[in-house]
């Protein structure tokens, strides 16, 4: 172990190893630097040769692992500069993200206000609107009733109790069922009425009033007729001087003398003035009976006709168209029936007064 070399043992001839005899020394220096060598030499420098391949082996091992770790090292540094640019622009991202919330968080408060505004704003005006609705519908319903008392026009009053029932419907609202079915009511009340047209009649009665301005009376178509038969046409071909002296005594001897029967019971002549106010006196029958159908009542509205039919047949010439005519509508007013009886429609108009007043009291 400590290097040394032993020396050679003596060898005699006589004891010789036959082997060793029959081998041959070594002759290159390698083989007698081998042959030198003991057992304990070789397996030193066998160790030595293993420790030094180790030593190697290893330092190549650390010089790779040195280049992996100095490469890594630089990824590391890359990808930390990478993580400090995106780092960067997370932090700017943050931060713009950041103004935008406050903004939104600005804009969000002011809707929240704008949007309590509106909600506050929608039940005031919903509010107004049904108030308004209800002022409307209330209206509507006076003036049915009017409509009733004053011209007992039944089909102007359902008009407006339909007009009053369709703007209900139209707000579509639960509270106003009771009003609809008040309204509905009132309405069933005037549809069992009996068809008076009141309008037509005094329509009708209009267009007499206007017609008696040009009534031909009697006593001017008698005149007209005796002028007619006094009046002598002359002869077509030329006439004697005799003649015509003749012709002209006789006219003026029938205008000076009349024959007529005494006992026929006819009527004395109506001067002018009291022509006029005898068609003046006809024209207000016809208005009162006018009156009398607007009201109802059917017992005046019966006699004014008869009375302006009597007048008509007694003073004017019903024999002519104008005539005939005239008369006939009389007769067809004067056998129309205006005798209804007219329902109590205020009903429907207490509860929609009663409703308002309902909304004032919670509102307040």
């Amino acid at each position: 172990m400590t290097g040394q070399a032993f020396p050679p043992k003596p060898t005699h001839p006589a004891t010789s190893d036959p082997l060793q005899e029959g081998s041959t020394a070594p002759t290159t220096p390698a083989g007698k630097f081998l042959a030198s060598l003991s057992i304990q030499q070789i397996l030193l420098a066998v160790i030595l040769a293993v420790f030094l391949w180790q030593w190697f082996d290893a330092h190549l091992q650390l010089n790779d692992m040195q280049k992996d770790l100095a490469r890594r090292l630089a990824d590391m540094d890359g990808n930390n500069k990478a993580n400090q640019v995106l780092t960067k622009q997370i932090q700017e991202s943050m931060r713009e993200l950041s103004v935008k919330v406050s903004v939104l968080e600005t804009h969000s408060a002011e809707a929240q206000s704008q949007r309590a505004a509106l909600e506050s704003f929608y039940q005031d005006l919903t509010e107004s609107r049904d108030e308004t609705v209800l002022a409307e519908v209330e209206q509507m319903l006076m003036i049915a009733g009017q409509q009733l008392q004053l011209s007992a026009n039944v089909k102007a009053a359902l008009i407006a109790l339909q007009q009053a029932d369709d703007r209900l419907k139209r707000m579509d609202r639960a509270a106003f069922n009771e009003l609809r079915r008040a309204i509905s009511h009132d309405i069933d009340k005037l549809r069992t009425l009996p068809d008076v047209d009141v309008q037509d009649i005094n329509f009708r009665l209009d267009n007499l009033i206007e017609k008696i301005d040009s009534l031909p009376l009697i006593q001017d178509i008698a005149h007209a007729s005796l002028e007619k038969e006094i009046t002598i046409v002359p002869p077509a071909g030329e006439e004697n001087t005799w003649k015509k002296l003749i012709r002209e005594m006789w006219g003026d001897i029938k205008r000076f003398v009349r024959i007529e029967n005494m006992y026929k019971n006819e009527l004395p002549l109506l001067p002018p003035a009291q022509s006029f106010f005898l068609r003046e006196n006809l024209k207000l029958r016809l208005l009162s009976a006018r009156l009398a159908l607007l009201s109802h009542d059917e017992a005046i509205y019966k006699h004014d006709l008869q009375t302006a039919k009597k007048w008509v047949e007694q003073y004017f010439d019903i024999t002519s168209t104008a005539g005939k005519l005239f008369v006939f509508n009389l007769q067809s007013l004067w056998e129309s029936s205006i005798d209804i009886e007219l329902p109590d429609v205020s009903a429907s108009l207490e509860a929609v007064r009663n409703y308002r007043s309902s909304l004032g009291k919670v509102s307040r």
